[in-house]
């Protein structure tokens, strides 16, 4: 990569991190602390409060892409940002559930991800495209190590309403970035992808539902996931001693595989192993008697290290993919339709997540994810392989 691709990807995983970080940070500890609360003894209103920035997400991701086609990047960016800063606040002034609810939705209506990854898109070869989502990706991932570590102490010092001032004060420092860090970007099409060449084209489509059900997943692990941890004999604040050690071997894994799809023309095999590997992640955690209710510690720490492989690798690839092959003119609006769907999985992820494991049993989240992870793979194995563009030796 050139030098200015490596700033526009270490930049823009910057800013992802910072925002990502200040979500990940109340995973922890929210269902915990929400106990405490009026409203908390209902679960399925905590999953979502941890799910419900999805919902904002979900309807406003589409408009920030395409109006990033129209008016630029950054100022798309640095609005969303904005809106991050004030649903933190109301977040942080919340003496309710409910009302933890509210300031989530107004953070998930910063929805910048679409435009970010555009932007990354923008500054960026196809050759290298892979590399620099892989450093988004891999930013997300660490943070999330890092908020699983940090969280459980940072509460005890700062409580729920200090974590929520510190996700403003981190959406602070990541607009800083947008603007005096970033590589200018290049011009875009002044005009907006029409929706029918998204939404009509069946890879764009097979890729917007894995995403979908990857981040539905991952959040409806984690309606469950801090209860089963505390069920299997590891208080809250030792949670990191399970978290960090998945993480980092997760990359491990992760960076050796993405080098693979990217330089042996290898992406969709290592896309279809990742599902695969998502699959068994989520029989497993049926099969070893679900997150929150029986499976032992060491069972849950082997299976949470397989899902981030799998997490991982597949955060990398897809965005690749869809910036590959949809139309140049409508990046921002194919990325929006894309993460749109992410949102959705997020929202319905927690709020499915706590409402299952309320009137059904945990067992049924489980369950949901093994069934979505196998339609996913079935639609994976249909489509073909992206572009691949080798460079020519000098």
């Amino acid at each position: 990569m050139s030098p200015a691709e490596r700033r526009a990807g270490l930049s823009l995983a910057a800013i992802f991190a910072l925002r990502m970080l200040g979500l990940f940070l109340i995973l922890p500890v929210f269902a915990v602390h929400a106990h405490g609360m009026p409203g908390g003894d209902n679960v399925a209103l905590v999953g979502m409060a941890i799910g419900a920035y999805g919902l904002t997400q979900a309807f406003l991701q589409i408009p920030f892409g395409a109006a990033s086609d129209r008016f630029g990047r950054k100022p798309v960016i640095v609005v969303g940002l904005i809106l991050f800063v004030i649903g933190s606040a109301v977040a942080a002034l919340a003496t309710d559930v409910q009302t933890v609810v509210v300031g989530r939705v107004l953070q998930g209506a910063g929805a910048i991800s679409a435009a970010v990854t555009a932007l990354a898109a923008d500054l960026t070869r196809d050759q290298h495209r892979t590399k620099v989502m892989a450093m988004i990706g891999s930013s997300i991932g660490l943070v999330f190590a890092l908020s699983m570590v940090a969280a459980p102490l940072l509460y005890a010092v700062i409580g729920m309403s200090g974590l929520f001032w510190l996700t403003a004060a981190l959406a602070v420092a990541a607009i800083f970035t947008i603007l005096f860090v970033v590589p200018a970007a290049p011009p875009v099409p002044r005009a907006i992808g029409r929706f029918s060449e998204v939404l009509g084209n069946g890879q764009l489509m097979r890729l917007n539902f894995g995403v979908f059900s990857l981040h539905l997943m991952q959040t409806a692990m984690w309606v469950l996931v801090p209860a089963g941890l505390v069920h299997a004999g590891l208080p809250i604040a030792e949670h990191w001693k399970v978290y960090l050690p998945a993480v980092l071997l997760s990359f491990v894994v992760m960076v050796p595989a993405v080098i693979v799809a990217e330089k042996k023309g290898a992406m969709k095999q290592v896309f279809n192993s990742a599902i695969v590997l998502l699959l068994l992640v989520q029989a497993g955690l049926y099969l070893a008697g679900n997150v929150a209710g029986g499976a032992g510690l060491w069972p849950l720490a082997i299976l949470l290290t397989l899902f981030f492989v799998a997490f991982n690798v597949l955060e990398a690839t897809q965005p690749s993919w869809i910036s590959k092959i949809a139309p140049a003119h409508a990046k921002g609006t194919a990325l929006g339709v894309y993460n749109t769907l992410q949102s959705i999985g997020l929202f319905l992820g927690g709020a499915l997540g706590g409402w299952l494991a309320q009137h059904v049993g945990p067992g049924s989240v489980s369950l949901l994810g093994c069934a979505l992870a196998l339609l996913w793979l079935i639609l994976a194995s249909g489509m073909a392989a992206p572009p691949t563009r080798r460079v020519a030796a000098a």
